[in-house]
């Protein structure tokens, strides 16, 4: 008998979770729903119907604000599931905390910055010849850039020294990969979480649990370094 009143208590701190960060979950929803029509194409059809959608070198230069956005509505590999943790441990925790609009600032930055300083790269790679011409139409969509952004951002949330703990091993977890055979989208992903970092001023005044809430043992945020 009372099974049923305590599920609802969870449904209903669930649902305010869900609520606290709207542009978070309405983002995920949108990639379940872009996830599932990729399930329902052909191989063949996805690879292309993806690079059409990609921030690659040659969809960036004749299509840049287009693919900028789409890229980040589709997840390439097909599974939602992960991000769904993923969305629910940083974008949502960022979101509550910042607020909507500043929580959104960090993503577009990091998407955009990271993916136009690593096909910038690239683009220089291929004329030094040292990467081959058929990159400017490598596959390139997804949401990790922004992820990788809003992940760092969230070590100003966090008081020193456990800060610098954080921080030390988000950086560490994307520059590892550019010690051994890195790639453009590795050396992206460590771009965004230094345009994470970037993003200090957004979080200026506003450590505690709730946007622009002030915690009363510590009045600011403090940048590394």
């Amino acid at each position: 008998m009372n099974r049923l009143p305590r599920f609802s208590g969870v449904r209903r701190v669930v649902w305010a979770y869900v609520r606290s960060a709207p542009g978070t979950y309405v983002w995920l929803a949108v990639l379940f729903f872009t996830t599932v029509a990729l399930h329902h194409m052909s191989p063949e059809f996805e690879q292309e119907f993806l690079r059409q959608r990609s921030t690659n070198l040659h969809e960036l230069s004749r299509h840049p604000v287009r693919v900028l956005i789409a890229s980040a509505m589709w997840i390439d590999g097909g599974y939602w599931l992960p991000y769904a943790v993923l969305y629910s441990v940083f974008h949502a925790q960022a979101e509550r905390w910042l607020g909507t609009w500043r929580w959104l600032t960090v993503c577009v930055a990091a998407h955009v910055l990271a993916t136009l300083v690593s096909e910038g790269t690239l683009l220089k790679a291929i004329r030094d010849g040292m990467a081959p011409a058929s990159s400017v139409n490598t596959l390139d969509v997804g949401v990790s850039y922004a992820l990788a952004g809003v992940a760092a951002v969230l070590g100003y949330r966090i008081r020193t020294p456990w800060r610098w703990g954080y921080l030390a091993v988000v950086l560490a977890f994307f520059a590892l990969p550019l010690t051994a055979g890195p790639t453009f989208t590795d050396f992206g992903h460590f771009v965004a979480a230094l345009i994470g970092l970037g993003c200090y001023p957004l979080v200026r005044g506003r450590t505690g649990g709730r946007p622009g809430a002030r915690n009363p043992k510590e009045t600011r945020a403090v940048p590394p370094g």
